[in-house]
């Protein structure tokens, strides 16, 4: 009995160890989640700001550069740009992911070039023999904005000399705290349909140095705040699936000592039972 009971106090120490880990993994990720949010909603104002200058700059000029727009070429190599976490503990944050865009990656009908915004990413894609041609190993929550330009000239560059012919991201958005969904977007060739403003201006708007070098220009600060924010809200997003599974981990640590405390004291009782009884016993034998 009491070689069971030092069983459960081990078990219990070990658990009640994992429980204070999980919970200060909570605060950690409670504490993140608040600032990428922060981060994210700001940087989505200003992406709104460029999207709108860019329908407005279309809608003042009918000839601007047609390689930017959707339909001015035929789409023969597609790049992915897949977001994940660079870490686990998050639920199914990175499976969901991976599972979306491996089914994406199946269904496309030349092999697709991939770029990677975290780690996990990275490794799998690696293990299926895909081509990764430019990657960010580290968390999107340390992607920065400097980060976001390097890539998206690259990108750009790509795009104009024929290599890629269209740029689709898979990021996860952030709903509430309790719900994410995937997102695939195509954020080059533009759809200038998607940015159009709801009114023509009448007004004769002059842009110089040219219509042409304004609408590059934009398209260019577009598709690097576009990068930049959707790893923010990936971010986002990871920091709220890690502390919502570091939450569900700290109810399951809770419970389970509960029961092994419970298994303790009648292990206890009954060996104070027992030592009871020998006792009255040996009395009643000594009489």
């Amino acid at each position: 009995m009491a070689e069971h009971m030092q069983i459960i106090k081990r078990e219990i120490k070990s658990i009640s160890s994992t429980e204070r880990v999980t919970n200060a993994m909570k605060l950690v990720s409670a504490s993140k989640l608040r600032r990428a949010k922060y981060v994210y909603e700001h940087s989505s104002e200003l992406l709104k700001k460029i999207a709108a200058a860019i329908g407005e700059t279309f809608d003042n000029h009918d000839e601007l550069p047609a390689d930017l727009i959707l339909g001015s070429r035929e789409i023969k190599k597609t790049c992915y740009i897949v977001i994940t976490a660079s870490s686990g503990l998050c639920g199914s944050y990175n499976g969901n992911m991976i599972r979306k865009a491996d089914e994406i990656f199946a269904e496309s009908e030349s092999m697709p070039e991939i770029v990677t915004i975290g780690s996990k990413g990275k490794t799998h894609f690696e293990r299926s023999g895909l081509d990764i041609i430019m990657s960010f190993d580290d968390s999107p929550d340390a992607f920065t904005y400097e980060d976001s330009q390097n890539m998206a000239q690259d990108l750009i560059e790509m795009y104009h000399k024929g290599e890629i012919d269209e740029i689709i991201i898979l990021y996860t958005s952030f709903v509430n705290m309790l719900k994410q969904r995937i997102i695939t977007e195509r954020i080059l060739p533009i759809d200038i349909n998607e940015h159009m403003p709801e009114s023509s201006s009448a007004a004769i708007v002059d842009y110089l140095p040219s219509p042409e070098e304004v609408f590059d220009y934009l398209t260019e600060k577009y598709l690097e705040l576009r990068l930049y924010n959707a790893a923010i809200e990936a971010a986002t997003c990871e920091h709220s699936a890690r502390r919502t599974a570091m939450e569900n981990a700290n109810d399951n640590a809770r419970e389970m000592l509960d029961s092994l405390q419970l298994r303790y004291n009648r292990a206890r009782q009954a060996m104070i039972t027992d030592k009871i009884i020998e006792i009255v016993s040996g009395s009643e034998a000594q009489q």
